[in-house]
């Protein structure tokens, strides 16, 4: 069944179809694992208590059969940041690994599937042993419930118990880690001395757990010191410099500001990076001070060389990186952050990102890499949570696009109020991004420019709702991507209105879709595209 809800420049189709089942984990133990609070969700609850998050995931550590002390033997290099800590440990995870080091990586979210989060040598843990290690844990966790009033870790919690456990038994000879939300009070910091500590870009981002302010949010990021370890940070906006100075100091910490990219000597010339964007190459140094540091510990040798600038900050040396590290930063590899998917003549542009900042950068991504002439150009946007739609729209108006479609961040249709709600926002963001369309005073239309395609329909400015991903990636590329088609058991069926507003994109030499906003947007949107992750 099709029910259609039209204007005369958008419409919101709602559809009743299954689409073919993805390689899951057994059904109980994700159904076991969902039980569990969401992590944000507990942070919100406990945020006048939050001093008390940390005490808790001892326990439930300790009730896992895991302690503090085990904890030590992992070699922990630990990151945080609000954009780029997850880029950041995947360049420091590949350097390392480069070397001979068996590593472990723990990371959230997970794009596709949870067992991501969880990677030994660069792969995610295998479905088996993530059933055999989770049930471990969940059991102990179970068997002690009622001995301690019922508790239980949250999602996050005990798969970051999980992740210990794991590289613990699986004996990597170092782990890197991501904090989930913030620095100080994340479950992540029960860790008491990791080798390393760093800091990536800090943003405005979760100001109902951190604070609305960046000096908040600074506070927090810096909660990851432990006395004696060396940290480095990338150059922070102006406000937040002090503030990790000062908690360095609180916490007793030598405190490392990482050098420009440019700055590293290398002898084989400019470094390449195997993640596009101009903002990985600050993750990118922050990832060379960390692997140089951990190196340098391993073999007992001194802490970084440094000078000191006019602030009295340290200021980390660009030393020479080895032929292993500029390896190791070229074969650098992170799904859904400026990755790019060429199937025929659709080529798709993934990007998570979801601050201001991210969706700054992502946008000049899109417009430096994309071609220009005869070329299609389709956003495929949606966020979540409480994040600024009508800014980010804003940043993204100047890629030009010749269409703008909005899904929720779902796979399959229902027709459960929540997704209903999911779908009220999508129909806000469309007027969103008309209005900026509409204030824009250069004369073009941004979401259809008739010079660069000429065949386009007299009546312009389509903006397009769909209910899940897969229907609004089956409408965008027209049967033109193989990979699509294959997993289609039917075509949509549309109105014939509705397959005549897609004339430009069957008769473009090429489509290029940049889909953004949300990591949970890219993800579902893999989960289509790339097959693979789905096994």
């Amino acid at each position: 069944m099709q029910t259609f809800f039209c204007t005369d420049d958008t419409f919101l189709l709602l559809l009743n179809f299954s689409v073919l089942p993805f390689v899951r984990l057994p059904q109980d133990t994700i159904s076991t694992l969902n039980t569990l609070q969401p992590y944000a969700t507990a942070l919100k609850e406990l945020k006048s208590k939050r001093h008390l998050q940390l005490k808790a995931m001892r326990g439930f550590l300790e009730r896992a059969g895991l302690t503090v002390d085990e904890l030590d033997r992992l070699n922990i290099i630990h990151v945080t940041g609000t954009k780029g800590k997850g880029s950041t440990c995947a360049f420091t995870e590949q350097i390392l690994r480069n070397y001979g080091f068996r590593t472990g990586f723990f990371s959230s979210p997970h794009l596709v599937q949870v067992t991501e989060r969880i990677r030994i040598n660069g792969q995610p843990i295998g479905k088996e042993l993530f059933t055999k290690y989770f049930w471990q844990i969940y059991r102990r966790l179970e068997e002690t419930k009622d001995a301690h009033g019922g508790t239980m870790p949250t999602y996050f919690g005990i798969l970051t118990i999980l992740a210990f456990h794991i590289f613990l038994q699986e004996k990597v000879d170092l782990a890197v880690i991501e904090v989930g939300i913030g620095g100080a009070y994340d479950n992540t910091n029960i860790i008491r001395r990791p080798w390393v500590c760093g800091i990536s870009f800090l943003d405005i981002d979760h100001t109902d757990i951190l604070g609305d302010t960046i000096k908040q949010i600074a506070w927090h990021k810096a909660g990851i010191y432990k006395p004696g370890v060396p940290a480095f940070t990338i150059r922070q906006p102006e406000d937040t410099m002090p503030v990790l100075e000062e908690r360095a100091k609180e916490i007793g910490c030598p405190l490392w500001v990482c050098p420009q990219l440019e700055d590293y000597q290398a002898e084989c010339g400019p470094l390449h990076l195997g993640l596009a964007g101009q903002h990985q190459r600050s993750n990118a140094s922050l990832a060379l001070q960390l692997s140089h540091t951990w190196l340098q510990m391993r073999g007992s040798t001194s802490f970084p060389c440094s000078t000191v600038n006019n602030g009295g900050m340290l200021q980390a040396t660009a030393f020479s990186p080895s032929p292993v590290m500029v390896k190791g930063l070229a074969d650098t590899e992170w799904p859904g952050r400026s990755q790019t998917l060429k199937h025929g003549a659709v080529t798709y542009f993934l990007d998570g990102a979801h601050t201001l900042h991210s969706i700054q950068a992502c946008s000049e991504w899109f417009r430096e890499t994309a071609a220009d002439g005869p070329v299609a150009r389709v956003l495929l946007f949606n966020v979540t949570g409480e994040r600024d739609a009508a800014a980010f729209l804003k940043l993204l108006v100047p890629c030009h696009f010749d269409f703008a479609v909005f899904c929720p961040c779902i796979a399959e249709v229902s027709t459960s109020s929540s997704e209903f709600e999911m779908l009220t926002r999508c129909w806000d963001n469309e007027r969103i991004w008309r209005l900026h369309y509409h204030l824009d005073d250069n004369g073009d239309n941004p979401l259809l420019i008739e010079d660069r395609l000429p065949n386009l329909p007299e009546h312009r400015g389509d903006t397009l709702v769909f209910p899940c991903i897969f229907s609004a990636l089956q409408w965008i590329t027209q049967g033109r991507d193989s990979v699509l088609a294959d997993q289609a058991k039917m075509t949509l069926p549309v109105k014939p209105s509705v397959t005549a507003k897609a004339a430009p994109l069957r008769e473009a030499s090429e489509i290029h879709v940049l889909i953004t906003g949300s990591l949970y947007l890219v993800g579902g949107a893999l989960k289509h595209l790339d097959t693979a992750s789905s096994k």
